[in-house]
């Protein structure tokens, strides 16, 4: 007998937010009517953290700061036990998106060490020899836009071989000058990050310019946080020895679901930073590192 159990929401985009209703349909296509045991439909918010490999160990009190962290749980029964006509059935369900007690709804956000996931999962249980069906299905939840109107906060920039940091033998480094700004560092998640960058001189070609969007994810409690930097998206801007002193436009976009409003609580956090890289012809990185502040407005 084949049988394919579907959950459909009502919201295309599937985002919702804080106090609102996730409403939609079950959908059941069977060839033949169906007898079942009840199906049940549950609704969940997990904080899942997880610790890098060079972390486990150094810190026992982790094993209780990683625990998931649960936001939202409710479960009920849309269908007592009994039995689906043959054909498509259409199930029309609820639920109120509401916070477990004194819990927060943060942002989605799929991470490297942080995940924030929300989820529905039906499952409709069948009869002995039948096997149990079950769906999942993932939707995004949006914090509310911040009140407050967002400062434009431009950030100028001059890289020259004595500005950079973690330089072991300055000397022997080319002779380079490079300017540019940053248009803000507090950027709302649904704009581009802008600005432009000029390089003024260089005694070694250049091979490449590139932005680098990093998530800086923090785990851990008071004993002691692990600290973990890894890259989102990386967006080629330049290519070739570039002109010296044309202005180059810097551009990007903050891709959906792996970037979410900057978040700080006890036991996580996660920032974000965007680093300006050139490559020089004979391999040398250069690199400059912006803080960003994420924010929904």
């Amino acid at each position: 007998m084949s049988v394919s159990l579907d959950i459909r929401l009502k919201r295309a985009n599937k985002v919702y937010h804080e106090g609102e209703r996730v409403s939609g349909v079950l959908l059941v296509n069977s060839r033949d009517a169906l007898q079942h045991q009840g199906v049940s439909l549950g609704l969940e918010g997990l904080v899942n953290l997880q610790l890098s490999s060079k972390s486990v160990g150094v810190f026992e009190a982790f094993y209780n700061s990683v625990k998931p962290i649960q936001l939202v749980s409710s479960n009920m029964e849309v269908v007592k036990p009994g039995k689906i006509p043959a054909g498509r059935t259409e199930i029309p369900f609820e639920f109120p998106l509401q916070a477990k007690g004194n819990k927060v709804l943060y942002e989605t956000y799929h991470g490297v060490f942080v995940n924030i996931q929300y989820t529905l999962r039906c499952d409709m249980r069948r009869p002995l020899l039948a096997k149990d069906l079950s769906k999942t299905c993932e939707f995004m939840v949006h914090c509310q836009p911040q009140k407050s109107k967002l400062q434009p906060n431009p950030v100028e920039f001059s890289i020259t071989p004595e500005t950079l940091q973690n330089v072991r033998e300055r000397s022997s480094l080319p002779r380079f000058l490079i300017r540019g700004h940053l248009d803000a560092t507090s950027c709302a998640i649904t704009r581009p990050l802008t600005g432009e960058l000029l390089l003024e001189s260089s005694e070694v070609a250049i091979k490449s310019i590139e932005l680098q969007l990093v998530r800086v994810e923090t785990c851990g409690c008071a004993e002691g946080y692990a600290r973990d930097a890894t890259e989102i998206q990386n967006i080629q801007i330049a290519e070739g020895d570039v002109c010296r002193g044309l202005s180059i436009p810097i551009y990007m976009v903050f891709p959906r679901l792996f970037t979410c409003p900057t978040l700080e609580t006890t036991n996580f956090k996660v920032e974000f930073e965007v680093n300006i890289v050139i490559v020089l012809q004979d391999d040398h990185l250069i690199t400059e590192n912006f803080p960003l502040k994420l924010v929904r407005v």
